[in-house]
């Protein structure tokens, strides 16, 4: 894969659409599907990865952005005509970190985790980048920014200074296959040992070299918060644990016991490490390696529990598993309505972009009356400010969950 070399406009490669395929991007959506596209201009093909102007069918500029093969063909970095260089990603990341500071998530006292970059929501489409601590984890779901990581890594350094100590750049298994990149894992830039951040006067051992996503399930903070005012003396089950995030919550929450249940030995042993590290000693939480549909099946550990939280992965990637998504989801909220006792609390999330938040809502509806089940809504959930939805692309919004009553 050779290097991005935006730095001169005049030299990118033309995309031109169909006529009338302009219309989703003057309404500033980010995204250029392939069959917009009429032709490219010059004898030079497209490599992927390529930073490319966009015309509209009678010639006039529409946006500058990567190009990649597959549905989504442009991912649109600017409408403007401007470099795409370092100055260009200095900007966009000093203004992610501004709007972090400015809703009081990046520099508070007893939380130095969070989202940086948050894709099309940051106004770069294919880039998530995480902080933990002194060490940023950097993740390209585009060949495009996978290019210009280095770039990216650069102005990075140039934005924080002396508070990052390290970039880790984990896109293994985000990169598109196809495009058969060879990429693997590794630190872009300096080296870090610690793997413990903190999470509003929480400790948690970050995993950003195996771990699920970059390492932790941040878009979950503001829900963990609202699990820990509900938990006090409450038996609470939690489902799909992976590293313990809403255990431990439910723990200085006041619960009077915590299970914690995942398929992965290697996630409890991390949940067993992160209670250790906030309630050393402290007998009350229990966690098991097992199936979730098998731990539901079987007879209660305990009298019934009154807290469930299902947080499972996500059902659905795609559109064409829907159908599948939705019966899954309906299983098990089913099975968490029949196990929960009366007076009982249900936290249910979704995170599956393809499924929507009506599609969610009958899917849990449907469980309830299965299990015949009288349920209020308490809140409805949704990912946190610092996982914004651009106004322009609603396909950003992807967490979705309900906090129900259960009689």
């Amino acid at each position: 894969m050779k290097q991005s070399s935006t730095n001169v406009n005049h030299e990118l490669k033309k995309i031109i659409l169909r006529r009338g395929k302009e219309e989703s991007l003057r309404r500033y959506h980010p995204w250029i599907f392939s069959g917009a596209i009429h032709h490219t201009e010059g004898d030079a093909p497209l490599d992927e990865g390529d930073t490319v102007e966009v015309l509209s069918s009678d010639g006039k500029f529409l946006a500058i952005g990567h190009w990649q093969i597959g549905s989504i063909a442009v991912r649109v970095l600017t409408f403007r005509r401007q470099h795409i260089d370092q100055t260009f990603w200095q900007k966009r990341i000093a203004a992610a970190l501004e709007v972090r500071r400015s809703i009081g998530i990046a520099d508070r006292e007893g939380n130095d985790t969070y989202r940086l970059v948050h894709g099309e929501g940051d106004n770069l489409p294919g880039l998530v980048i995480d902080i933990y601590g002194a060490t940023a984890v950097m993740q390209a779901h585009s060949v495009g920014m996978h290019v210009c990581r280095h770039e990216i890594a650069e102005a990075l350094r140039e934005v924080f200074g002396e508070q990052l100590k390290a970039i880790y750049y984990k896109s293994e298994t985000t990169l598109p296959f196809k495009a058969q990149l060879g990429q693997e894992n590794g630190f872009l830039w300096g080296e870090s040992g610690n793997d413990v951040a903190y999470e509003n006067g929480l400790a948690f051992h970050i995993d950003w070299f195996k771990g699920q996503k970059t390492g932790f399930f941040i878009d979950q903070r503001d829900n963990r918060s609202l699990v820990e005012r509900y938990a006090r003396g409450r038996k609470v089950l939690n489902m799909f644990c992976y590293t313990g995030g809403f255990s431990v919550y439910a723990m200085r929450g006041g619960a009077e016991l915590v299970h914690s249940v995942d398929s992965s030995a290697k996630a409890v042993e991390l949940v067993d490490a992160n209670m250790e590290l906030n309630f050393p000693g402290d007998n009350r939480h229990a966690a098991f390696a097992e199936d979730a549909f098998k731990f539901m099946e079987k007879p209660p550990i305990v009298s019934p529990y009154d807290l469930i939280i299902l947080d499972p992965p996500a059902f659905a990637k795609h559109k064409d598993a829907l159908h599948n998504a939705l019966r899954g989801y309906t299983k098990l909220n089913a099975k968490a309505f029949e196990m929960i006792q009366p007076g009982g609390i249900l936290f249910t999330f979704s995170c599956s972009q393809a499924v929507d938040k009506d599609h969610f809502r009958t899917a849990v509806f449907t469980a309830a009356a299965m299990a015949r089940r009288k349920v209020r809504i308490l809140h409805q959930l949704h990912q946190p400010a610092d996982h914004p939805v651009n106004i322009y692309h609603p396909e950003g919004e992807y967490l979705k969950g309900l906090v129900l009553y259960v009689e």
